[in-house]
């Protein structure tokens, strides 16, 4: 499984299907977060301020079209009881994977932006 700085661009039949969803600032890496939702896999670690990363395992349920829904399940330190479950959809999670995208060329490591770990959790509701 090739790295985030690995992934390759989707085809562009794929990428036209999901445009019209982002601002213009977001279009130049929404090919590589698409390839990288294809995957169905992301492993990352979550940042913590003033503690230690904490490494995780992300995996998903991918379908074709931005308004389906997808099921990502996220697991932190190889741990059952700090498995938490999300249903988004489609658009909203390419979404978090092109902030995953951005953080990681910022920073080394993977990981997703704080908006998606306050819906993993609930926070928002």
């Amino acid at each position: 499984m090739p790295t985030l700085e690995q992934l390759e661009a989707a085809n562009k039949s794929e990428v036209l299907v999901y445009t019209p969803y982002y601002p213009k600032d977001k279009h130049g890496i929404l090919p590589y977060a698409i390839t990288l939702y294809n995957q169905g896999f992301l492993e990352g670690a979550r940042h913590i301020e003033g503690s230690e990363q904490i490494p995780f395992a992300a995996s998903w349920y991918v379908s074709k079209l931005p308004a389906e829904l997808t099921r990502c399940r996220i697991q932190f330190d190889g741990q059952a009881d700090l498995s938490y479950e999300i249903t988004i959809l489609n658009a909203e999670f390419i979404d978090y994977l092109i902030d995953v995208i951005k953080s990681s060329k910022q920073f080394g490591t993977a990981d997703f932006p704080q908006g998606f770990y306050r819906k993993l959790l609930r926070f928002d509701d």
